[in-house]
C-alpha cells in the first residue's frame, strides 16, 4: 500500500499519535463495519465452535487441487514411485503402500464418522452435529502420495489432497504414527481451517486498508507507527491464536479418525514427544507461535486417552 507523503498540517503540534483522537470516530466505523462483516459470516464448525468463512466451499476446493496439482508436478521434489519417478524401489514402493492405505483407511473412517454426525466423542459430545457446510468426506477426491525431500511435512489441502515428505517418515517412525499425522492433517481439510484462516488475512487487509485510508493526512512517522501497532496486535492477538487452536482441533478430530480406523491411539503423544526433540528442541516464544508446544500437546492427548481406548476397543476389540 502506497503511503501518502508527508503533510505539514498533520505535522504541526499536536499532530503525530495525537492527531488519531480526531479520526477516532471514523476508526470506530470502520471497526464496526468489521465487525458487521465477521459476524455475518459466521459458520458453525465440526467442533461447535464459530467460524468466519467468506469462501465458497468450490472455489477452496479448486485452490487445493490447482496447488495439489502444482506440488505434483515438481522436479526438485517428485512424487515418489510417481509417473516421474526415474526408479521405484521396494522400500520405496512400501512407504507408498502405506501412506496410501493408511490414507484411504482414515478417509473411509471420516465418512463414516460425519454420517454419524461428526461427534466429538472423545471430549464428551456424544450426540454430534455437522457443521454448517454438511459432510465433506464423501465428496472430496482422496488423493495420497509420498513426496521425495527430506523436508519433515506433511498436509491434506482442500478437497482431500494428501501429500507425506519422506522427512517426516522417521519421526511418524511407525504406521501407527502415520495413522496419527494423516488424521490431523485431514482434520484440517474437514474443519476448513485454511478457508477460515485466509478469510481472516482477508478482514485484517481490509482493516489495515481502510484505516491507512483515514490517516491520509498524518505524519507519515505516526503513520507508520499506527499501521504497525495494527499489523502486530491483528498478528499475536488473532492470526496466531486461531492458527495454535486449528492444531489443537486437528489433533482431536484426528484422533477420533484414527480410533475409527483402527489403529493405536496410544501412539498420538509419543509421537508428539518425538516431534518436541525435531530442531533440536528450539521453539518460539508460545505467544509468537504457530503451532501450540508439542509436549502441551502431548499433554491433551493423554487427559482423553482413556476415552480413546475405550471407543477403539468397542469398535476394534482389545488393544495389546
Amino acid at each position: 500500500m502506497r503511503i501518502p507523503q508527508y503533510s505539514r498540517r498533520a505535522g504541526r503540534r499536536g499532530g503525530g499519535l495525537g492527531a488519531i483522537g480526531g479520526r477516532l470516530p471514523l476508526i470506530l466505523l470502520i471497526i464496526g463495519g468489521l465487525a458487521v462483516y465477521w459476524f455475518s459470516n459466521q459458520k458453525t464448525g465440526v467442533t461447535g465452535r464459530n467460524q468466519m468463512i467468506t469462501m465458497g466451499l468450490e472455489q477452496e476446493v479448486q485452490m487445493g487441487q490447482d496447488a495439489y496439482l502444482q506440488i505434483l508436478s515438481s522436479r526438485e521434489e517428485p512424487v515418489v514411485c510417481g509417473p516421474q519417478a526415474q526408479s521405484c524401489s521396494p522400500a520405496d514402493s512400501q512407504n507408498v503402500e502405506i501412506i496410501q492405505e493408511v490414507g484411504r483407511r482414515i478417509a473411509e473412517a471420516a465418512i463414516a464418522w460425519e454420517a454419524e454426525g461428526a461427534p466429538m466423542v472423545l471430549q464428551g459430545n456424544v450426540e454430534g452435529r455437522l457443521p454448517s457446510w454438511g459432510a465433506l468426506a464423501d465428496k472430496f477426491d482422496w488423493q495420497f502420495n509420498l513426496i521425495r525431500s527430506d523436508t519433515p511435512n506433511a498436509f491434506c489441502l482442500p478437497g482431500g489432497y494428501v501429500a507425506f515428505y519422506e522427512g517426516i517418515l522417521p519421526t511418524a517412525a511407525n504406521v501407527d504414527g502415520i495413522a496419527v499425522i494423516m488424521g490431523h492433517e485431514i482434520g484440517h481439510a474437514l474443519a476448513r481451517h485454511g478457508a477460515e484462516r485466509m478469510s481472516q488475512q482477508q478482514l485484517m487487509q481490509i482493516g489495515q486498508m481502510a484505516v491507512g485510508a483515514s490517516l491520509g493526512d498524518m505524519g507519515i512517522e505516526a503513520q507508520r507507527a499506527v499501521m504497525a501497532a495494527m499489523g502486530m496486535g491483528a498478528q499475536v492477538g488473532v492470526l496466531l491464536p486461531f492458527s495454535r487452536a486449528h492444531e489443537s482441533e486437528a489433533d482431536m478430530i484426528g484422533l477420533e479418525l484414527l480410533v475409527r480406523a483402527c489403529y493405536d491411539p496410544r501412539e498420538a503423544p509419543r509421537l508428539w514427544e518425538r516431534m518436541a526433540e525435531l530442531g533440536g528442541g528450539q521453539r518460539p516464544p508460545p505467544m509468537l507461535s504457530t503451532h501450540p508446544d508439542p509436549i502441551q500437546r502431548a499433554q491433551a492427548f493423554e487427559a482423553v486417552m482413556p476415552a480413546a481406548i475405550e471407543l477403539y476397543e468397542q469398535r476394534c476389540g482389545a488393544l495389546q
